[in-house]
């Protein structure tokens, strides 16, 4: 979940930059619906579901959404338009990351016994930042190695460097889609366990 939303921030950025035209000012205010959303929602609604629903419905339904938004950035064209190739995917990943992100951290630390929060916590933390700075690594390695293919084959610069944000874009909606399979996976097999 982590790898996706970090590719997103630095691919997204990219796209809304080298595609689309925007100057970095333009780029940082288009970007500011999703952090917005995120406050709203995980002040007013995140816990709310959590309690109703549970941690574990409300993680896979984050999942889902992150999927969602992801999947639908995976056309992004070159010819493409904030309102319509941007914000959508944009506010499908915010919310999907305000239900997924307390969820998680929510059943990351359920298991801790109380002398051991601080170091599940680290762990957490740990684990979070890694997570994203791999896939990241790995998600502008592949754009930048697709544009140079398409490059090389005669595509036009623009639609080459859209042509390599989409693989991007595409690979990072495989990786949610793991991360949502997983989760389904190892947590109903904990749930059954634990009797829930």
């Amino acid at each position: 979940m982590i790898a996706t939303m970090y590719g997103f921030q630095f691919i997204g950025a990219l796209y809304l930059q080298r595609v689309l035209g925007y100057g970095e000012l333009a780029t940082g205010t288009a970007f500011l619906p999703a952090p917005v959303a995120i406050g709203l929602l995980m002040l007013g609604l995140s816990a709310r579901t959590i309690a109703r629903f549970g941690a574990y419905r409300v993680l896979l339904s984050g999942l889902v959404l992150i999927t969602a938004g992801m999947a639908l950035l995976g056309r992004a064209p070159a010819d493409g338009s904030y309102a319509t190739d941007v914000l959508p995917p944009m506010l499908l990943l915010a919310a999907g990351f305000a239900a997924a992100m307390p969820a998680l951290t929510g059943l990351a630390m359920s298991g801790a016994r109380e002398e051991d929060t601080g170091l599940a916590s680290g762990l957490f933390n740990t684990t979070q930042v890694v997570g994203g700075s791999l896939g990241l690594a790995v998600l502008s390695t592949l754009a930048a190695q697709h544009t140079d293919t398409l490059l090389a084959t005669g595509t036009a610069p623009l639609t080459a460097t859209a042509g390599g944000y989409q693989l991007a874009f595409r690979v990072a909606t495989v990786i949610a889609a793991a991360a949502l399979a997983l989760a389904a996976a190892v947590l109903r097999t904990s749930q059954r366990q634990d009797g829930g």
